[in-house]
């Protein structure tokens, strides 16, 4: 049963002018006509400008590249699904029949999509400084080490510590192709999760990028459970 968004609103120490906002962005598309689709939009962009201006702040030294990616992996859909999954915002979303028998409280399309609504709905409430003050309080101590560079981290580290911090066994790469002229090989990498039963396909013109691209994928997969 979906839990009440006023309980949301209390976790998050937030105090809706308008909870019919809260309401419309736990609203997933597959279960009203009036949902979700449009606050995300929003709190896309809200987010974006709460994260470029708190790491242009905290990192004085950064290269406009370099904040960029910074950014990227923050915001990315990946990161906002574990920040759901923290603050249970899975519970609340409202979901159509179907996505709710195929689990789609747990997809991180889904809580992802959700996170970025409720930014969009406190924006339109309460403004820009109570936006920023729930992606601080969402973020936690993502927020706090985003002057730390050990931010930017690579796939095959995320999913290494993914895996650890449940204690289950490091994956396997293999090389399943490597084709092309010596000047533009590209390498076809395969990272196996075998504790979990999930595989992941990665290409590059290196080792290195393919089996980067390979834990990406398998990641994603493992996340998007």
């Amino acid at each position: 049963m979906t839990r009440e968004p006023q309980r949301l609103a209390a976790a998050l120490g937030i105090e809706f002018s308008d909870i019919e906002l809260l309401k419309a962005a736990l609203t997933h598309r597959s279960a009203a006509s009036k949902n979700n689709e449009r606050l995300e939009f929003l709190g896309d962009a809200v987010l974006g400008m709460v994260i470029a201006k708190r790491l242009f702040d905290a990192q004085p030294d950064a290269s406009e590249g370099q904040m960029s990616r910074l950014r990227a992996t923050l915001v990315r859909r990946n990161t906002l699904a574990e920040i759901a999954r923290e603050w249970d915002i899975g519970e609340y979303v409202h979901l159509g029949s179907g996505e709710l028998k195929s689990g789609g409280y747990r997809r991180a399309s889904i809580l992802a999509d959700t996170t970025e609504a409720i930014i969009g709905a406190v924006y339109l409430d309460q403004g820009i400084a109570a936006a920023q003050g729930l992606v601080r309080t969402l973020f936690g101590e993502r927020w706090s080490n985003i002057g730390d560079q050990s931010a930017e981290k690579d796939p095959k580290t995320r999913l290494q510590e993914w895996l650890q911090s449940r204690g289950l066994p490091l994956p396997d790469y293999s090389v399943v192709s490597e084709h092309g002229p010596p000047h533009a090989r590209e390498f076809v990498v395969r990272c196996e999760v075998q504790s979990c039963g999930h595989l992941g396909d990665g290409r590059g013109p290196s080792l290195r990028a393919a089996e980067q691209a390979a834990a990406q994928t398998a990641l994603e997969g493992l996340l998007d459970e």
